[in-house]
Parts: structure tokens; sequence; C-alpha cells
């Protein structure tokens, strides 16, 4: 039952050309172009363009996934009614929430390796087995941490233009302020000030060292994790909080 339920998820994301566009064809588009401007300059840590905007990359299509395929996706379903009809249907609503993380997991695993292979066709960008693994691993953290942060968020709207139209601000305010387009130190003061209010931020930092190798715990790295964690919680008891209004 999960198998068919999945494979459903999977074709019905597949015919959502408003997913596809801001999940898997901007970013690599973004990136390609990106790296013929600014290819052949070095970054912070002594890194090339593929190896500081790699991770980067792959994060911004887990972000877009996640918030627009799960998130977006809930609210809908909220909207339209669709959520109360599978409260009453035999289908376990856990194995449909299930297939929506699977769904969110595969798809943005799919981006993980496109850009990866862009990584090395396109920019040479070298790798090792074990540092590949590792960057995997802490891929798969990010994207538990984006499903708990989306589902806290989108809970939060009961009208689907509401949430489409934040669906797409946000997404234009992580690209400018998560690390994304250029490094943040070369952005305005006020920018600099939203980057560190900006989860992404701090992940994108976070997995761009790991992706190195170059991971330290130093001041600015337990910052980073322990605002990551404080919003984990802060999204967990929101939800658990809304789940139990719902049911009164």
């Amino acid at each position: 039952m999960l198998a068919t339920q999945l494979k459903y998820d999977l074709l019905m994301f597949s015919r959502e050309l408003f997913y596809l566009i801001f999940t898997i064809i901007v970013p690599p588009a973004t990136y390609i172009f990106l790296g013929q401007l600014y290819g052949d300059q070095t970054y912070a840590g002594n890194l090339s363009y593929a190896e500081t905007y790699t991770p980067s990359f792959i994060l911004l299509i887990t972000f877009g996934v996640i918030f627009f395929a799960f998130g977006f996706d809930q609210v809908m379903n909220r909207t339209t009614g669709v959520e109360k009809r599978i409260s009453l249907s035999p289908v376990p609503q856990n194995m449909l929430i299930l297939s929506g993380i699977l769904r969110s997991i595969i798809i943005t695993s799919i981006g993980f390796l496109l850009i990866f292979i862009i990584g090395v066709l396109v920019y040479e960008l070298s790798y090792e087995p074990v540092r590949f693994l590792s960057a995997y691993g802490f891929f798969i953290l990010l994207n538990a941490v984006l499903l708990i942060i989306s589902s806290a968020i989108y809970s939060l709207f009961k009208s689907m233009n509401a949430a489409l139209v934040f669906s797409i601000i946000i997404f234009q305010i992580v690209i400018f302020t998560g690390g994304f387009t250029m490094p943040i130190s070369m952005m305005p003061k006020f920018v600099q000030v939203i980057a560190e209010i900006n989860p992404l931020y701090h992940m994108n930092n976070l997995f761009i060292a790991i992706w190195n190798g170059q991971q330290t715990f130093n001041n600015s790295t337990l910052i980073s994790i322990g605002y990551i964690t404080g919003l984990v919680i802060i999204s967990l008891t929101f939800i658990r909080f809304s789940k139990k209004r719902r049911i009164s």
C-alpha cells in the first residue's frame, strides 16, 4: 500500500510544472549560470566555486522541494477537503504522511545527484567517497529539519493562495539571504542581518563545511547548531499544539 501511494505521489509531483520549475530546473540552471560568471574565483576557506556552491544548490533544491511539494501540499489538501476525506478513508493518515516524506527525500536525493554530477562534469569537482557519504548523511538530517520547520509554518495557513504567495516570496528571500547567489559578506548590511535570522544561511554554512571536510566546533558553528535546534524544538511544539487544537 505504501509503495502504491508513493508511486502516486511521485507521479503527481512530476505533473506539477510549477514544482518542477522552482525545484528541479531553476537551481541547476542558476548553478551553471553563476559558475560561468564566478567560476574562477576563490571563496572562504580557500574553496573553489564548485566546492562552495555544489552543497549550496543541493540545499536550495531540498528547500524548494520540501516547502513546495510537502508544506504547500499540506495546505492544499487541507483547504480543498482532501485531508478530511483522507481521515474518513480506510487508508491510514500516517501512511500518507510517510509517503510524502519519502517522496521529498527521493526527489531531493535526485537533486543531490544532479548538482553533484554537474559539478563533476562541468567544474571538475573532486570528491572522496567517505566525505561524500558523510555529506549525504548530513543532507538527510537537513531534510528532516526542513520537513519539521515546513510542517510547522504551513500549518498556519488556511488559504491556498496565501500559502502560494508566501512560498514564492520566501523562495526569493532564501536565495538572496542564504548565501546561494554571492557571499553574504559582500551584501548590504541589512541583508547580512536578515541572513543571520534565516536558518537556511546557517544550514548552508554547516553543509559547505561538512562537504569539504572543514567542519570545526567554534562559536559560529555552535551558534548555528543551537539556532537550528531551537527552531526544530519550537516547530515540533507548534505542530503538536496545532494537532491538539484541530482534534478539539
